[in-house]
């Protein structure tokens, strides 16, 4: 996908801390956080960022 945000290393471990049936969905929220608010890639702190707003 062209459009679709690059992940960190560190930010991809984080997103495995999630249960698996559940990461796709989440990696979608993350992913259209950080694009909405204008991040390039996904780093430990925006996936912070976007776990905050989603509780």
């Amino acid at each position: 996908m062209a459009n679709s945000v690059q992940w960190t290393a560190a930010a991809e471990a984080l997103l495995k801390e999630i249960p698996f049936f559940v990461r796709p969905a989440a990696r979608k929220k993350i992913e259209k956080f950080a694009k909405e608010n204008g991040a390039a890639e996904i780093t430990p702190e925006v996936y912070q960022q976007a776990k905050q707003q989603f509780g």
